[in-house]
């Protein structure tokens, strides 16, 4: 009786943390013909990317809520240029797990190129943009921008 409703739980969430992604991978699509972002602000391109970044490492993502006490968070700061191109990228706060921040920064660089940011969010011909990894003990990953709150919140 108990593992029955252990499973459907887990069922629930699951299906629930689907939906939640489905309506994002949909700006994440949002180009122009010549693979120009669709995005009007710098938050709504921080969506598209995250979405991107989750689309093209699927196997190391977490699906659900993250658990309560996370193993590493890692905030990155990384560039575009007008091309979608990852011009830089660099660790900004981490716990100095070596194993996370290299997950991190390959599931960015392995995402690249992205689509190319409208002309106005451009500041000298590139964006600038930080995010945050959220790692659970298994290594897998959520990015904060379109993660579900974690499950003590």
């Amino acid at each position: 009786m108990i593992n029955k409703r252990i499973t459907i739980m887990m069922l629930l969430l699951a299906l629930a943390g689907c939906g939640g992604r489905e309506g994002l991978e949909r700006t994440e699509t949002e180009t122009t013909a010549d693979g120009t972002s669709k995005a009007d602000s710098v938050g709504e391109y921080k969506m598209a990317l995250a979405n991107r970044i989750v689309q093209v490492n699927s196997t190391k993502v977490y699906v659900g809520r993250p658990q309560a006490l996370l193993r590493s968070v890692v905030v990155v700061k990384y560039v575009v240029d007008a091309n979608g191109g990852l011009v830089r990228s660099e660790i900004l706060r981490s716990n100095r797990d070596r194993t996370t921040e290299t997950t991190a920064l390959t599931s960015l660089r392995s995402t690249a190129p992205f689509p190319k940011p409208a002309a106005s969010l451009l500041k000298h011909g590139r964006v600038e943009l930080m995010e945050t990894w959220l790692f659970n003990n298994d290594g897998r990953f959520q990015l904060r921008t379109i993660a579900e709150p974690q499950m003590n919140e």
